[in-house]
């Protein structure tokens, strides 16, 4: 058999391996034809859009988060451009690019081009390097840097390096309706306030850019380019006066430290429409550092807190025995204490038993004369009353954490709280609440819902504007101006003369409710509800003081609310009135004055 020279291998055995081997490539042949058959024709397009979504990227497009107004249009909270600077860890590496100098394509190390976006990002090489080298096709390197930031780091070209839009609150005003307005965490999740509460319309729709890249991770141009816009978000325009909030804040801060209290709030609202000009507490947050500040104050205390409210009680329970046929000028005798079916009742500090009107009862604010009025008026309608002005249910503002209070049927009232629920204990309620009440008074007797939010404002400008309440007849007009008159009097003649203001004609309640505390009361809340000017009331005040120090003789924060009530008057261009006061008497007899 023949031998291939210098091999020993025979002719026949090369032979057959060479037949093998042409074997095997015409198999390999027919394979890669058989695949180019599938893909150019049996599957051409599905290969295709494999290949598309290889080269495809997505980019989603943040909506601009709408911005939170005073009434004014002024500024409150709004958004300001920040990115974030994304990577595609595979396409992360060596490069070339075009050199204008040399108007050639270069090479460019990636080590290279990390030193100088370290620079820009003031962040050390090698730790970009750990960030951007890698095999995860998104890796967030830097979070909200600054526009001009942005656009020097892309200027350098690092293949896969993306800006991603995100949006950053800013509050111009610090803590100026902090509680009101809320904040958002760290990766702009809302986490309180009207920026929680109204997420829904702040936040807009997102929309989305895909465009295709090529193997070194530079867009292609021309190539296929789709965009679904953003949509913005709405604003938001308040009831919130800026400047009255700032105002408020500062009067409730200084007085509630004066006398060492757990904290105080002030509510003011526009008698006639129940919109809210300021909700500020002692202690006030502020949405660019929430954690400087105790969780108490995250959320207006005003609308979270419920406390016993004492004597402003009393607005409710007389303008209620008003409207069933009581009349201002009824005469009572009024002892220091007094029995009510086996209950006794005093006063808090011992004085005459006076033959006294039902006004001078109010003015005095006397208990035992309060229980005789209400006596005439069954439990099962005060109840009612209360009810209709909001007490125990939600007010609900466009804020989370609102606080519905205490008060429980009256077939659940023990033979003593019967009584108490006369003069503001044995249920509790909030500021707001006692905001709303003495609105009602003012307004008529016509209660209208507190509003918070005055419109919501579209991207293009166009406002829906929330429409007012239109309000639900609690107390008759004569009621409501009887009641009016009543509280002059406790402005002119009884516990709260601190709160007269020359020129205009002031009414209001004082009230101190003792506070519960683990194991029982421990403490005291002191407030006041105030309204001016009487002739065409306006404003409406009202202010609570949890746990004050010191003797509760020296108590008194109507002189605060006389200041913001000044502050109001003059801010609105409200023109003072020639009158002179028109309050009841206290006694049916003279002398007026007579010791307390």
């Amino acid at each position: 058999m023949a031998k291939t020279p210098g091999t020993g291998e025979t002719v026949e055995t090369s032979g057959r391996r060479l037949r093998f081997g042409v074997l095997i490539a015409l198999a390999l042949l027919a394979v890669l034809g058989l695949r180019l058959v599938v893909i150019q024709g049996v599957d051409a397009s599905g290969h295709a859009s494999e290949a598309m979504e290889e080269r495809l990227r997505s980019v989603t497009i943040t909506p601009e988060r709408g911005s939170i107004l005073d009434s004014q249009g002024r500024v409150l909270a709004a958004s300001v451009d920040r990115y974030d600077l994304v990577a595609d860890q595979r396409l992360v590496k060596d490069y070339r690019a075009w050199n204008d100098e040399t108007s050639e394509m270069e090479d460019v190390s990636l080590d290279d081009s990390l030193q100088e976006l370290s620079t820009v990002l003031g962040i050390e090489a090698g730790e970009l390097k750990d960030r951007m080298v890698g095999d995860r096709p998104y890796k967030v390197i830097v979070k909200r840097v600054t526009p001009e930031v942005k656009e020097k780091a892309l200027e350098i070209g690092i293949p896969g390096l993306l800006a991603e839009p995100v949006s950053e609150r800013s509050y111009p005003n610090g803590s100026v309706a902090g509680s009101i307005l809320g904040f958002l965490g760290g990766d702009g999740t809302p986490l309180e306030g009207l920026e929680l509460s109204q997420d829904e319309r702040l936040s807009g729709t997102a929309g989305e850019r895909s465009y295709e890249i090529a193997a070194d991770g530079v867009r292609i141009p021309n190539a296929e380019f789709s965009e679904t816009p953003a949509v913005d978000g709405q604003d938001l325009r308040l009831t919130i006066d800026q400047d009255v909030q700032w105002f408020a804040q500062e009067a409730i801060a200084e007085k509630t430290e004066s006398y060492d209290a757990a904290w105080g709030n002030m509510t003011v609202m526009n008698a006639k429409t129940g919109e809210i000009l300021a909700m500020a507490d002692s202690t006030t947050v502020d949405p660019a550092d929430p954690t400087a500040t105790d969780t108490l104050f995250w959320r207006p205390t005003s609308l979270t807190q419920s406390y016993e409210p004492g004597s402003t009680g009393k607005i409710s329970t007389f303008a209620t025995a008003l409207e069933k046929g009581v009349s201002p000028t009824d005469t009572w005798t009024v002892p220091n204490k007094q029995e009510f079916n086996g209950q006794v009742i005093n006063d808090s500090m011992p004085h005459d038993t006076y033959d006294m009107t039902t006004a001078g009862i109010f003015t005095r604010s006397y208990n035992t004369g309060t229980v005789q009025v209400a006596e005439t008026v069954e439990d099962q309608v005060r109840y009612d009353y209360l009810k209709q002005l909001g007490v125990g249910e939600h007010l609900d503002i466009g804020l989370p954490g609102s606080n519905q209070g205490i008060l429980v049927d009256p077939s659940q009232w023990d033979s003593r709280q019967r009584f108490t629920t006369m003069f503001g204990q044995g249920y509790t309620q909030t500021t707001l609440h006692l905001a709303q009440i003495l609105q009602t008074v003012a307004n008529g007797g016509v209660s209208k819902d507190a509003q918070l939010i005055d419109a919501y404002i579209d991207p293009d400008g166009s406002e829906n504007v929330v429409p007012e309440a239109e309000g639900t007849r609690v107390y008759s007009e004569e009621t409501s101006e009887e009641m009016l008159r009543l509280m002059e009097g406790v402005v002119e003649l009884g516990t709260a003369t601190p709160a007269q203001i020359p020129g205009y004609r002031v009414g209001g309640k004082t009230g101190t409710g003792e506070a519960a505390g683990v194991g029982g009361y421990n403490g005291y809340t002191t407030s006041f509800a105030g309204v001016a000017p009487l002739d065409d009331p306006q404003f409406v005040v009202a202010i609570s003081v949890h746990r004050p120090q010191g003797d509760w003789k020296t108590w008194q924060v109507e002189d605060t609310a006389a200041e913001m009530l000044s502050y109001l008057l003059t801010k609105y261009n409200v023109p003072p009135q020639d009158q002179e006061p028109q309050n009841y008497d206290v006694f049916p007899d003279e002398p007026q004055k007579r010791p307390w």
